[in-house]
């Protein structure tokens, strides 16, 4: 690790803490050179699978357009902004757990159908409407009546 106020090699570590839940190491380095302290954080670079679209493009994954989906179903609805970030980590997690490169965009679909369907019953129909593209009230009814069960 370089020294931000000399540029020097020679680092130590003088104290490490884990912060955000155990996902990120806070450590406290001194510049062996120059005697400064300062703070680093570390956090694992996990890579997410790239998506295949149903034209068969490949895109890499963007959790905004996943947040902005789960946001959009889930607007107006009361659930608190913790339980969304987890239903969007979870989903990532699975994807990642998979330990595909690629993943079709059906299956992250379905994954926030899941998700859904757990944090709110009206998001879950809301976000099925679209994506499923339901053409006439009947698809709702059926849908709906799926959930009943």
């Amino acid at each position: 690790m370089h020294c931000p106020f000399c540029g020097a090699n020679d680092t130590k570590v003088i104290d490490s803490r884990l912060v955000a839940d155990g996902h990120q190491v806070r450590r406290r380095r001194q510049c062996l050179a120059c005697n400064e302290r300062y703070t680093t954080f570390e956090t694992a670079e996990l890579v997410m699978p790239r998506v295949i679209k149903t034209n068969g493009n490949r895109d890499p994954f963007n959790e905004d357009k996943l947040r902005g989906g789960i946001q959009r179903a889930l607007e107006k609805r009361p659930v608190s902004a913790d339980d969304i970030e987890r239903a969007i980590n979870t989903i990532k997690s699975r994807l990642r757990a998979t330990g595909e490169r690629e993943v079709p965009s059906e299956m992250i679909g379905n994954l926030v159908m899941e998700a859904l369907k757990e944090l709110d019953k009206v998001a879950y129909i809301r976000f099925a409407s679209v994506y499923r593209s339901f053409e006439d009230i009947r698809e709702f009814g059926e849908e709906i009546a799926k959930l009943e069960k």
